[in-house]
């Protein structure tokens, strides 16, 4: 096949690049870096906490830290609301009871790790201090376990073990206050023997009476 020289050949298509600036955040610094904030707020607390330290205890310089979060705080507001949004996964034991006491097991697990135990007080201390803090451990401690207890309530009024018109609120505050009070309030060292198949009879026959 012959061309013809005064014909316009093909040009190579450009190689297609990034806009100027432009920056790829790869995700497993990413997840680094959201581990070393648990990690050194457990260490430190959030009023000593460092974009320095976090980048230290992630293995990355300080402009990756900020590439992604401008300040410590809003890497903390950032983390602290995705809790909110991970959830837990909603218990389908076929009685009420039965998913309470499996919610109550994996909270007072999730409640009692240490790095949780030392995390959560510590932003309590600062959410007094800060609205933005507070807004946000509110959303993620209660929207987070909100969202599973109102499953385990629809599902108990679907089975008849409850009132379709229970007052949700009410119920809500029942179900997830006396294992926060003891595990995060009074950080009791140790849950006595039982007391999670105790506080799951206890809060079920209190909702059935709402």
């Amino acid at each position: 096949m012959t061309t013809n020289a005064d014909e316009p050949q093909p040009q190579p298509r450009p190689r297609r690049r990034a806009p100027a600036g432009a920056a790829v955040l790869r995700e497993d610094v990413t997840e680094a870096i959201r581990a070393a904030v648990f990690e050194e707020l457990a260490a430190v607390g959030y009023a000593r906490m460092s974009i320095e330290g976090i980048a230290r205890r992630a293995g990355v310089g300080k402009t990756a830290v900020y590439r992604r979060w401008r300040s410590k705080l809003h890497l903390v507001l950032d983390i602290v609301s995705a809790l909110a949004v991970q959830g837990l996964p909603a218990p389908d034991t076929g009685s009420l009871e039965g998913d309470l006491r499996l919610l109550y097991e994996v909270t007072s697990r999730a409640l009692r790790h240490p790095v949780a135990s030392q995390i959560i007080p510590d932003l309590q201390a600062e959410a007094a201090r800060n609205p933005d803090i507070a807004e946000a451990m509110q959303k993620a401690l209660r929207e987070g376990q909100d969202g599973v207890a109102s499953r385990i309530l629809a599902a108990a009024a679907e089975r008849g073990e409850l009132s379709a018109t229970v007052d949700t609120d009410l119920a809500l505050d029942l179900i997830s206050g006396p294992l926060y009070w003891r595990s995060v309030v009074i950080r009791s060292p140790k849950l006595p023997k039982g007391y999670l198949g105790a506080l799951a009879r206890a809060t079920a026959e209190g909702l059935k009476a709402l």
